[in-house]
């Protein structure tokens, strides 16, 4: 078992200053804010110059954090997270309006994205910050999403505000998460498989 505690403590730190970072994730290497915090939102935006009219996926650590983000969550979505064999991401409605989550993160027809994370240290990362955490590929818009750190360009390093150490020798394919859309009358609509 890894000790990520001195990491995470670090990681959270920084997001509560408004910090931006660059995180291991359940799919690949992500850079992630604090997804109630507009301003650190934009930055990302900044970083990966990528449109703003593209919203970014959020993950979160328990049922609890799904619970309180999203609204109306259909029977579906918890069958579909417990059933699936690879992280999924789940494009829901609407978010829940006392959740504080950045309005950057919605779409246009106020959906958002958002996944449940099993994966030990993002997992923990969302725990410990206590409000979801956002996850979006650490590249440039347009570029290849890095599968390891090594793949990140030494221009999104140093744009964040803290790197995380652990899970930085791992090496492997990057795995990209399945993303269906899920209606609240528990339609679904598979985006990416």
């Amino acid at each position: 078992m890894n000790d990520y505690s001195d990491d995470i403590r670090a990681a959270v730190a920084a997001m509560r200053k408004g910090g931006v970072i660059l995180y291991p994730t359940d799919t690949i290497w992500g850079i992630g804010c604090d997804a109630t915090d507009p301003a650190a939102v934009q930055r990302i935006f900044g970083i990966k110059q990528r449109a703003d009219s593209k919203a970014l996926l959020t993950l979160v650590g328990s049922l609890a954090q799904l619970e309180r983000t999203v609204t109306g969550i259909p029977d579906v979505a918890y069958q579909l997270i417990e059933l699936s064999e690879k992280p999924v991401t789940i494009v829901y409605d609407g978010v829940d309006p006392h959740s504080g989550i950045a309005p950057e993160l919605l779409a246009d027809d106020g959906s958002i994205g958002v996944r449940l994370t099993a994966e030990s240290f993002s997992k923990a990362l969302c725990l410990a910050l206590g409000k979801p955490v956002v996850s979006t590929s650490a590249n440039i818009s347009g570029q290849a999403a890095p599968a390891n750190f090594s793949d990140i360009s030494p221009e999104i390093i140093a744009a964040v505000d803290y790197v995380c150490t652990s899970r930085r020798d791992e090496t492997g394919k990057a795995k990209p998460s399945s993303v269906i859309r899920l209606c609240a009358d528990g339609r679904f609509k598979i985006i990416r498989q």
